[in-house]
């Protein structure tokens, strides 16, 4: 059966990405309600707002279970949800040698914890057919050095998912892996534009992402009623490059 997101509840959490505007952006074309949430709320409101009117901003910091149980607790009051989206993020990025367990536990809060307190929150909340979606990513699947703790969080969410979806069920639980995608996370790169030029070459696809490629794909896993505990790579083939 056809599955439309015209006035579904969707909840965006990491309100700060181009991904999330992008996705949010999308969705609204296709009617969608949509909240955004992150953990400062001055940043959230003013993200929402550059979205239009309609958006609704919500503080939530994924690294405070508190925090997570009042934003569920003012959704449940607003009448629920159809789907959550997380895409959240925090870096940990360096040689083992060099890395603090402070940055540790700020990237497993963000892509493992968090994600496990807003099922434990949020799950009865989703209606039928709705979804919880959660982002993985491609350090899981093509580990390099300096990567160790992205691997090992981006795989945590793939299995996270496939657990959650047993054990949740009907309730859908989903993941997207995105490659290399043209986003303002990779600003801080030496030579971006070198960078994308090598993945490009590489990658099956032969282009880097684009949010819009995130966001397709995170839609198709929404709307489609019998997808649950799956992980779609969205990363021009660069797992096989």
């Amino acid at each position: 059966m056809p599955y439309s997101l015209k006035d579904k509840r969707v909840l965006i959490v990491g309100s700060g990405s181009d991904i999330a505007a992008a996705l949010a952006t999308d969705l609204l074309r296709e009617g969608a309600r949509v909240t955004l949430a992150g953990r400062n709320i001055e940043r959230t409101a003013s993200a929402a707002k550059a979205l239009g009117d309609a958006v609704r901003p919500l503080s939530l910091d994924l690294s405070d279970e508190e925090s997570i149980r009042a934003a569920a607790d003012q959704v449940r009051a607003a009448g629920g949800l159809d789907h959550l989206v997380s895409v959240a993020t925090e870096r940990a990025n360096g040689p083992v040698a060099s890395l603090e367990r402070g940055a540790l536990h700020a990237a497993f809060d963000a892509k493992v914890v968090g994600p496990i307190l807003l099922a434990k929150h949020f799950a009865r909340l989703i209606a039928e057919e709705g979804s919880l979606l959660f982002f993985s990513g491609l350090a899981a699947w093509r580990p390099s050095p300096g990567l160790a703790a992205m691997a090992a969080t981006n795989g945590s969410v793939s299995a996270l998912a496939s657990a959650l979806a047993v054990e949740l069920a009907p309730t859908r639980v989903n993941a997207v892996s995105p490659g290399v995608i043209d986003t303002g996370n990779w600003d801080v790169a030496a030579d971006k534009q070198e960078l994308f030029r090598q993945v490009a070459a590489s990658a099956p696809a032969r282009r880097v992402g684009d949010p819009s490629d995130v966001s397709a794909a995170a839609r198709a896993l929404l709307v489609n009623p019998y997808i649950t505990g799956e992980t779609l790579h969205v990363d021009g083939g660069a797992r096989w490059s």
